[in-house]
């Protein structure tokens, strides 16, 4: 039964079993975090091989090392036909499973057991996902139950559906129900022996090392030895020299599912031999447990680049986000200080504010002469700030959401040039190929703000000269759009805003003083900055929204690997002490 691999006893037993079961519990918990969720070249076979090594922790690995005194669990498995029902009910000498001509019989596996053994296999064991019934059924989702004083203890029999089913669902009940045996006893028939969907599952058990038999079944008598010969061969050519080969000739079934005590005789002494013999169970158990966390470790190291690739993949697609986003917030900031923004209304908006010179030219002159300048000259003026204050918000809007557009639409293509980057996109229901919803009423309230800001800037650089005829003929409303403006300029205005920018420079020096208005421009253009860069940084957070989704942990490749790496440590551990290094 070890397939060239000697058997182990170090894994179940002892102080190692429990260290095991702990880093199998901590590998098991890796695996679930190590998701693959992009569609990259090859995944989907990564992702069927992940979900079979997580069932078979779960439905065997995990269960058998916290019940290492369980009954040996015996899963009789094999080709349709080959009459496995039937071999059940004339092992156990009674009628616990219904065999029959139509195909698929088994639908509803059945585990049958030592009526003081039930206990063992209760919901939370051994294959969890699968609910318990004590009465036949159909229901694929279930497991049947039956105690027979006929079983000995310390052992059980399984009869799972064919692995050659016509029905889907049953060749994967099949494959997890051999995935979660001690010992497979694989039944196969002079009709099926040489098919080769039952010899890719024996392959499977060659290369977890389990344990394994092979009962030739449904075979006349005459080609027994012939069949059996042939049979022989081709196990040892496949690495099944070292099992057990069973046969039972085809015979009369009796009305209860049974055929002659004596067709079963020599499996049922052998069971009844190894049930016997703790020391022989535990090193079946050794033996499968042994090979199948040595084939989960071994899968699990793939799975672990896998994950890394996946991490990296969303690396990639965000910082090509991040490249365009750097680039459109470079963009952004340059244009709102470098005079773009004085055009068009709001250009029309700040002339009319500043009256051709005739505002700043009445605040400097003779002081005979300012009470009756003054008052000509800021005849409106508060409506017309508030009208420049208006035409900044707007513009302000506009420039930030045109960038953003831009950069959305450069992003997004740039992520629609690969398949998981485009299933990204279409996993959102935030629409990636434009500004955010939000962005403008977003935009409008920091232009508010930053107004907000520049009064307060105002107010708190003016001092006592708040009292003074000049600062209140324009007053702090009037200096913050004035403020704002020569900001949005940058320090060389040029073209048609060129002149009107220099009076409200002069504007800003001749009623706060020339150090005063410098200060303030600097803080103007800083608190700018600052809001256009949160509006960008917003944006940009779009994009880390439908990567976020996936759950995909930064060091879930490490976490794996250094889990399958505890694990494989630990076997090899018990490898050395149970079969002086070997396994």
């Amino acid at each position: 039964m070890t397939h060239g691999h000697p058997a182990t006893d170090g894994l179940v037993g002892d102080g190692l079993n429990s260290r095991m079961l702990t880093e199998v519990v901590r590998l098991h918990g890796a695996l679930r975090a190590a998701g693959l969720p992009l569609d990259l070249p090859g995944i989907e076979a990564l992702r069927v091989g992940r979900d079979h090594i997580i069932e078979q922790l779960e439905d065997y690995i995990i269960p058998r090392l916290t019940e290492v005194e369980a009954p040996l669990l015996v899963v009789v498995g094999g080709s349709t036909g080959a009459g496995k029902s039937t071999l059940v009910n004339t092992l156990v000498q009674e009628r616990v499973t219904t065999p029959g001509i139509l195909r698929p019989t088994t639908r509803s596996p059945v585990l049958v057991h030592h009526p003081e053994d039930g206990r063992w296999f209760g919901q939370d064991r051994l294959l969890p996902d699968l609910k318990r019934v004590h009465q036949s059924t159909n229901d694929q989702s279930a497991i049947q139950l039956v105690a027979s004083a006929n079983v000995p203890r310390g052992l059980a029999l399984l009869d799972a559906p064919d692995v050659d089913s016509v029905d889907e669902r049953n060749r994967e009940l099949a494959a997890q129900l051999l995935a979660a045996a001690d010992l497979w006893l694989f039944v196969t028939s002079a009709a099926r022996y040489s098919d080769q969907v039952p010899w890719e599952h024996l392959k499977v058990a060659v290369d977890r090392n389990t344990a394994v038999a092979l009962v030739l079944g449904r075979t006349p008598a005459e080609d027994v030895a012939t069949v059996s010969v042939h049979l022989a061969r081709m196990m040892a050519a496949r690495g099944l020299k070292d099992s057990p080969l069973f046969s039972v000739a085809q015979g009369e079934v009796s009305e209860e599912g049974l055929l002659p005590a004596s067709y079963g005789a020599d499996i049922r002494g052998w069971l009844q031999a190894l049930a016997a013999d703790s020391a022989a169970r535990r090193d079946v158990v050794g033996q499968t447990v042994a090979g199948a966390v040595r084939t989960v470790t071994r899968k699990a190291f793939p799975l672990a680049d896998a994950t890394a690739a996946q991490v990296e993949a969303v690396g990639e697609l965000l910082a090509s986000a991040d490249a365009v986003y750097d680039a459109a917030q470079t963009e952004l900031l340059s244009a709102s200080t470098d005079g773009t923004l004085l055009r068009g209304d709001l250009l029309a908006r700040w002339q009319e504010f500043v009256g051709s010179g005739e505002l700043v030219r009445s605040l400097d002159a003779k002081v005979g002469f300012v009470r009756e300048r003054l008052v000509n000259a800021i005849k409106g003026k508060p409506q017309q700030a508030e009208r420049v204050a208006a035409a900044i918000e707007l513009a302000f809007e506009a420039l930030a959401v045109d960038r953003a557009d831009q950069a959305s639409a450069t992003a997004s293509a740039a992520w629609a040039t690969t398949g998981h980057g485009a299933a990204l996109l279409e996993a959102t229901t935030d629409d990636l190929r434009r500004a955010g919803r939000g962005l403008r009423s977003r935009a409008g309230q920091d232009a508010r703000g930053w107004h907000e800001e520049l009064q307060e800037f105002v107010r708190h650089e003016a001092g006592d000269a708040r009292t003074s005829a000049r600062f209140l003929a324009v007053g702090v409303r009037g200096l913050s759009v004035t403020l704002a403006v020569v900001a949005l300029a940058g320090p060389t205005p040029s073209g048609q805003a060129a002149e009107s920018v220099r009076l409200g420079h002069g504007l800003l020096e001749t009623v706060l003083g020339r150090a005063a208005a410098d200060r303030l421009i600097d803080q103007a253009r800083g608190t700018l900055a600052r809001r256009l860069a949160g509006l960008m940084v917003a944006e940009r957070g779009r994009y880390l929204a439908p990567a976020a989704q996936w759950q995909l942990k930064p060091d879930a490749a490490d976490q794996l690997r250094q889990a399958a790496r505890r694990v494989d440590d630990l076997r090899f551990a018990a490898a050395k002490k149970g079969t002086g290094g070997h396994l």
